[in-house]
């Protein structure tokens, strides 16, 4: 009898290469696409990597429990720049530039959460694909 579901490894090396594609793609549109766009567009990538990242550590949540839990690592983040820290954080090592911002945006929740859907739709459907490929 054949997985209801496809293995953990494999969805993890899917999600593996996701996020590196992904990394790949934030820093292209941080280099290249200035202004309110890029920005946007940067913040939903940043969203779809934390998606990634949850997917990866626990590959078989349901894929509405793992958009919550990316949203809300996501707006924590993005709350955490009222204190302040991530701007101080970032003269200690200028990555935490990217990992964590520096200033507060509310349009950035919009891009994080828009980006989630993004990335909880492909992953749903990726999945749905997956089972009916197992149960063949």
């Amino acid at each position: 009898m054949l997985p209801r579901h496809p293995s953990s490894a494999t969805r993890r090396l899917a999600l593996g290469g996701a996020a590196v594609v992904v990394v790949a793609a934030g820093l292209g549109v941080h280099l290249a696409v200035p202004g309110v766009v890029g920005d946007a567009l940067a913040d939903a990538l940043y969203a779809v990597l934390v998606y990634l990242i949850v997917a990866l550590i626990a590959p078989r949540l349901r894929t509405v429990v793992t958009a919550a839990i990316a949203f809300a690592l996501c707006a924590a983040v993005e709350l955490l720049q009222l204190t302040g820290l991530p701007e101080a954080l970032t003269g200690l090592w200028a990555p935490f530039r990217l990992l964590l911002g520096t200033t507060f945006s509310a349009a950035d929740l919009l891009a994080y959460a828009g980006g989630v859907v993004v990335v909880a739709l492909v992953d749903a459907g990726a999945r749905r694909r997956a089972r009916r490929t197992a149960a063949r």
